[in-house]
């Protein structure tokens, strides 16, 4: 049963922006260490801030919790590349389907939370 979806669109070069101006002080207040090596990995890694960014915005919004924080949620990928993400909470017989798609300028993700009841 389908508990929530979210979705998520962000302009890139407001994250890039954002972090030129504040630099690890707003990656570090944002995402995960796995998130920024993910992102650094790749030559240009802003698409990849805005995906994760996009990502949490939407988990947040399927799930309807206002107690996570950006910290709670950590977006990784699978071996096979579909990204996943892990939640530092427990939240019992609940999936979390996610999607994350850029172009040169945008970021999107899409959030759905299944329940197994």
């Amino acid at each position: 049963m389908i508990k929530g979806t979210g979705i998520d669109i962000v302009e890139i070069p407001r994250i890039r922006s954002a972090v030129e101006t504040w630099g690890d002080r707003f990656l570090t207040r944002i995402l995960n260490p796995e998130e920024i090596s993910y992102a650094k990995a790749h030559a240009v890694p802003y698409p990849h801030y805005a995906g994760r960014f996009a990502a949490k915005e939407a988990i947040y919004k399927a799930l309807g919790d206002k107690t996570l924080s950006w910290k709670d949620i950590t977006v990784i990928n699978a071996p096979d590349g579909k990204p996943v993400c892990r939640i530092n909470r427990s939240i019992p017989g609940q999936i979390v389907h996610l999607s994350i798609s850029h172009s040169k300028f945008y970021a999107v993700a899409s959030a759905v939370i299944e329940t197994q009841e």
